[in-house]
């Protein structure tokens, strides 16, 4: 029997026959959901963004824009807000092939790539997932860490070392939360989103009466004062806007669970941009009282609460964040690389295996980090300047596959795809050269820009830039070269 698509209201379903289980394109992991599986309600969906969105990076954000980027306190708490509104653009519209076909991230990107060619994209898209990985566990280890500590004056005394174990232990409850499936990080997101909540607001109501928010709100730019506020604004709005570009390509992944297009998108635009803007803003609160409260700047809210005297207090927030790291880890950081990998060869990477590959790849990319807590080796580079640096670089690399993605869903194949053809062999491309150039010739800018000290405006603005022109180029490869991609005939029912 062959396979076939069948539309149920909205939706499409596959039919799986013997000619997609002998493909070496499919694999069970990557099929497209069936219509009984999409569960996801706009409450799941937005306690997903809830759960993702607070964790310690968004709570460094704040300051990462007023030392990094020069803006005020109000000026980066605007930029912030702005930036989460805009990033909802392509999170929603990259959602919605997802959720009417069922389809994961790597499948949509053969549509635009071709089937080999979209693990270029893909594995990009993976890496960056792995480096924040390892960043986001190297978190969590210390919150385990601490809370040992709270508890056990000999675990304490480990310094360094306990904290090395603390990432591997963090790094062990995520592996084995995503190797459960979709349904264990649904439940694990709107189970902990509430108690997330009510943390957060815990400790704004304990800062509260320790910094003025009047002097706060008030505190000028760190920017020199005969430059302008554009360049400033404009760097920072581009880095906050790279923070999520991750998430604005592999939404797939997500909505391809999701009950319908209107659960997606409110659930989305309910869940992103408040929470991101009051975590970050609860970080900037914070990290102004932590002067006033134990006389240094303390930017993350793991390594504040442990300055805290009272034991039973500092193992219950550690408990929360280590919920709130694991929330965050497991549905932005492990899904998209798992399905990354299983992309490459579908019928030797099952699940299982791309869950430990990305575990195994978050590991090297902090393998720095762990052996100077070791004391192995001695190195000046942070986790927050290692965050500021790279969210700039990325989202250069993350634009243009973002802008593809929408053009070639949306205007090129306006909304219908060949699902069974992103299946089968010999159907669809290896390689569809529109997207390919489309993707390469900004990169390219980039790198000119990077190399030469020239248009660095390409550069410093990347995510726009990027998305722009790779969304501008692909659509105009099509309109004039059609030849060079190839769209078989449609047969979705």
């Amino acid at each position: 029997m062959n396979s076939s698509m069948k539309k149920i209201d909205e939706f499409y379903e596959l039919e799986v026959g013997d000619d997609l289980k002998s493909s070496k394109n499919f694999n069970e992991d990557l099929a497209p959901t069936k219509v009984s599986e999409r569960t996801w309600s706009k409450f799941n969906i937005a306690a997903l963004w809830v759960g993702i969105a607070i964790c310690v990076p968004t709570y460094t954000l704040g300051g990462i824009l007023t030392n990094y980027f020069g803006l005020s306190v109000v000026e980066a708490l605007v930029t912030i807000l702005i930036a989460n509104i805009i990033v909802l653009i392509p999170l929603t519209l990259n959602a919605f092939a997802g959720t009417k076909y069922g389809i994961p991230f790597p499948v949509m990107l053969r549509s635009s790539f071709g089937i080999k060619g979209s693990n270029i994209p893909c594995m990009i898209r993976g890496l960056v997932a792995c480096g924040w990985f390892g960043i986001q566990t190297m978190f969590g280890g210390l919150a385990i860490h601490l809370f040992l500590s709270s508890i056990s004056s000999a675990w304490a005394s480990l310094g360094g070392v306990g904290e090395v174990i603390g990432f591997f232990i963090f790094w062990l409850l995520n592996i084995v939360v995503v190797l459960k499936g979709a349904n264990s990080i649904k439940w694990l997101e709107t189970l902990s989103a509430p108690l997330l909540l009510i943390v957060s607001l815990g400790l704004l109501f304990w800062a509260s009466g320790k910094v003025s928010y009047v002097e706060l709100l008030a505190t000028p730019a760190s920017r020199p004062e005969t430059d302008g506020f554009a360049k400033y604004f404009f760097s920072g709005l581009t880095a906050m806007v790279g923070f999520w570009a991750t998430l604005s390509l592999n939404i797939p992944d997500f909505s391809r669970y999701a009950k319908s297009q209107k659960d997606q998108i409110i659930g989305q635009v309910l869940g992103l941009p408040l929470t991101m803007f009051m975590f970050a803003s609860l970080g900037v609160v914070m990290t102004a009282a932590s002067v006033q409260m134990f006389g240094v700047t303390i930017s993350d809210p793991i390594t504040l609460i442990g300055q805290i005297e009272n034991p039973l207090v500092v193992a219950i927030a550690m408990i929360m964040i280590v919920i709130a790291t694991l929330s965050t880890n497991t549905a932005a950081n492990v899904v998209s690389p798992t399905n990354d990998f299983q992309n490459i060869a579908p019928k030797y990477i099952d699940h299982t295996k791309g869950v430990l590959l990305t575990g195994l790849a978050g590991i090297v990319l902090m393998s720095w980090e762990l052996m100077k807590k070791l004391g192995w080796i001695a190195s000046d580079v942070s986790v927050e300047g290692f965050i500021s640096n790279w969210l700039l670089a990325y989202s250069s690399l993350l634009g243009p596959i973002a802008g593809i993605m929408i053009v070639d869903y949306f205007m090129v194949k306006k909304q219908s795809l060949d699902v069974l053809a992103l299946y089968k062999e010999d159907a669809y491309p290896a390689f569809n050269w529109a997207g390919m150039f489309a993707f390469l010739i900004p990169v390219s800018l980039t790198m000119v820009a990077i190399t030469f000290d020239t248009l660095m405006w390409f550069y410093n603005y990347g995510w726009f830039t990027g998305a722009i022109s790779g969304a501008v180029l692909y659509y105009v490869i099509n309109q004039f070269s059609p030849k060079l991609y190839v769209n078989s005939e449609l047969s979705n029912v």
